[in-house]
């Protein structure tokens, strides 16, 4: 099995120089969609505690809590979709 995975490979090996820019493309995309939401997994974690535990201790200022809270849940997620984005097309792009 792995001798005709290795034929095919040799195939495909037409330009290493190529294949190699592109193997590191591949797994440079990989890496920046795995750091891009596990920090995003983060920030939107602590920012809910953060908001719930604002809330339990001033309960008068939930609406101002709230607010805040959702604005940078918004922008760390516009950040997110960006970093995404930006990921995906140094994949496409070769």
């Amino acid at each position: 099995m792995l001798n005709m995975l290795a034929l095919f490979q040799a195939a495909e090996l037409a330009n290493p120089i190529k294949e190699a820019l592109n193997t590191n493309a591949l797994l440079g995309a990989g890496i920046g969609i795995g750091l891009a939401l596990v920090g995003a997994g983060i920030g939107l974690g602590r920012i809910g505690g953060q908001a719930a535990e604002a809330i339990a201790r001033q309960p008068e200022a939930t609406a101002e809590i709230r607010g805040a809270a959702l604005l940078f849940a918004v922008l760390l997620e516009g950040a997110t979709i960006i970093a995404l984005v930006f990921a995906l097309l140094f994949k496409l792009i070769p």
